[in-house]
């Protein structure tokens, strides 16, 4: 069986087999804000695991293990729900013989309060000074745990009332002749999440497979709602995805929430006014922070709040900024609040400030490459994944292309803000004539002697030359004249490119070009999608329907859902794409990329 995850409101999710105990794989949990609250709920009936027949989503069916031939006397119903901060599963059993059975249930427990880091990386934790307690307390069983300061419980309730052990509950049940009986077991992670406003109804989509696929990552995108510190009562933001990003992401909350503007315009004001709260407003090399920058991630888990991984409040991305200001400006395009873009004029002017200093700098938006955290510090963060076509990694500082596109865009956005909204005319033509530079700067130097667009600008200003998908970010922000974008488009949509499931993260044939490979070679939902709406803005509509077109037969294997990420492996005619092995699913720009399509090609 897989193991699936379940996502419950706020940061709590689930991660288990399909009617399986939890505990069987490494990362089986109840987790809340990256600690995992229950580690272990094993059933056995009668001293044995039972064995499952069928299941489906939280519901199985399983019967007591008998020797083949005889018919088992009981069937056992098992359903699991979540919400958030807490875990309830309920058994119920129902009798198929003429005489009353007893029957013993008993349920192994652990809480082993593992931080998510931890369980993911191959380097070991000094936790010896961690203090882990189980006792009973009338009908609950209450696990804790405190290090440094940082305290977590977890307290399991049964009904009716079971017998309690420091790592067990059990019941001893007498079952009616064709009776039924029922059993339940309530874990509590002590973090309930604040009430969320109702989502708005969906949006008409007139084609079929786009409306499936619309309404999962609506679905999915309400399912990843997450609060944050700070923000008012009934606002929320879009978290990056699930099992391992479920928090606030820069970047990705930027993007899911621009691609889901017009349909969700909620999720961009949650989004701007958190990170806007938590923009940086130091020099602090450890996490990477500056003065108006946009925070990468946040993080509330035990490793990052005591410093062992230096996520708690991190700073190392060289787009989110940009992406800031883009997002800001079409929801004020969009919307016309001038309210909430009153409210933002400061952290605006300290992001603007901070794209303009990057410019005054280098001419670019760079990042460095031996700093603390990720080598990357653009979407394809990987720390192989910017090389040149000959398969030899770029050196830092480096800028990728597309942040330069970011801020071109985003930047002219502001403008028309400062002019419009903050009565600024002279600022916003400083703006103006910044983006128009950076325009011209980057025509010189990133064009490609074949006249497509470079991945980056390595350390020593030479052109990293592979052919990237980034390139479709770069049509999508208007930096491109039209002659080039014209260029660039039809490039893009060439076979070596396009998998027939989307467009790979590298076209297919360079050195460091790799099927199977996070981000030289595979095949990103959001990345594809940004690809499909810079072809559109491009005129090119009948290459964009036809890559988005596979997008949606892609989704249509997986339940209408897209993934993360897929292999770059070709599409062949009567077989579904090959899954890249750890993709995450939901993930926030993957559940919003149908939203884009829809916008960029009409329903």
């Amino acid at each position: 069986m897989n193991p699936s995850v379940t996502v419950a409101g706020s940061t709590c999710l689930l991660s288990a087999s399909p009617g399986a105990d939890l505990g069987e794989e490494r990362l089986d949990g109840l987790y809340v804000d990256d600690c995992r609250h229950l580690s272990m709920l094993a059933l056995r009936v009668s001293g044995r695991s039972p064995r499952i027949l069928r299941f489906s989503g939280a519901t199985s069916v399983a019967i007591p293990d008998t020797v083949r031939g005889s018919n088992p006397p009981f069937t056992l119903h098992r359903h699991r729900e979540v919400t958030a901060g807490r875990l309830v599963e309920t058994l119920t059993l129902q009798s198929y013989v003429d005489q009353p059975q007893t029957v013993r249930l008993e349920y192994d427990l652990a809480a082993d309060f593992a931080d998510q880091f931890e369980l993911r990386a191959d380097r070991v934790f000094n936790k010896s000074d961690a203090i882990r307690t189980a006792t009973l307390d009338d009908n609950q069983l209450i696990f804790a745990y405190q290090r440094r300061g940082f305290q977590r419980s977890t307290t399991v309730t049964a009904a009716p009332a079971a017998r309690l052990a420091t790592g067990s509950a059990s019941w001893t049940l007498t079952l009616a002749p064709h009776g039924s009986a029922r059993v339940s077991l309530t874990i509590d992670a002590g973090r309930p999440a604040p009430p969320m406003d109702p989502s708005p109804p969906m949006p008409h989509v007139a084609r079929d497979d786009l409306a499936r696929c619309v309404r999962r990552g609506l679905a999915d995108l309400d399912a990843l709602r997450v609060t944050m510190p700070g923000l008012p009562s009934g606002a929320y933001v879009p978290a990056a995805g699930a099992p391992w990003f479920l928090t606030l992401f820069g970047r990705d909350s930027l993007i899911s929430s621009l691609f889901a503007l017009p349909y969700r315009p909620e999720l961009a004001v949650g989004t701007l006014r958190a990170l806007g709260a938590c923009l940086g407003n130091r020099h602090d090399s450890a996490s990477v922070e500056e003065p108006g920058k946009v925070v990468h991630e946040l993080r509330f888990g035990e490793l990052a709040t005591l410093g062992d991984v230096p996520y708690r409040r991190y700073y190392g991305t060289v787009d989110a900024t940009p992406l800031f200001l883009v997002l800001l400006a079409a929801y004020h395009e969009l919307t016309g609040d001038d309210a909430l873009a009153k409210g933002l004029e400061g952290p605006a002017r300290a992001a603007a400030g901070w794209v303009c200093s990057q410019l005054d700098e280098g001419d670019y938006l760079t990042y460095r490459t031996d700093g603390p955290g990720l080598v990357h510090q653009c979407w394809k963060d990987s720390a192989d994944s910017i090389a040149f076509r000959d398969g030899t990694p770029a050196g830092g500082p480096i800028a990728v292309s597309e942040a330069q596109g970011y801020a071109y865009r985003g930047l002219l956005g502001t403008a028309r803000l400062a002019e419009r909204v903050w009565g600024d005319t002279d600022w916003a033509a400083e703006l103006t004539t910044r983006a128009r530079a950076l325009r011209a700067r980057f025509a010189a130097d990133f064009r490609l002697p074949d006249g497509f667009v470079a991945l980056a600008v390595d350390g020593s200003g030479r052109a990293v030359d592979a052919l990237a998908s980034n390139a479709g970010h770069v049509l999508w922000s208007g930096i491109l004249a039209d002659d080039w974008a014209t260029r660039v488009a039809r490039r893009l949509a060439e076979d070596d490119f396009v998998s027939g499931w989307g467009v790979r993260t590298l076209a297919e044939g360079q050195a460091p070009y790799h099927p199977l490979s996070y981000h030289r070679g595979g095949v990103w939902p959001h990345d594809t999608a940004f690809a499909v709406a810079g072809l559109a803005a491009a005129n090119r509509q009948e290459d964009a329907a036809r890559i988005a077109d596979g997008l949606l037969a892609a989704a249509a294997y997986s339940d209408d859902r897209l993934p993360e990420v897929l292999t770059g492996l070709v599409r062949t005619a009567g077989e579904g794409p090959t899954p890249y092995p750890h993709s995450c699913s939901p993930q926030a720009w993957a559940a919003a990329s149908p939203l884009i399509l829809l916008t960029a090609l009409g329903g």
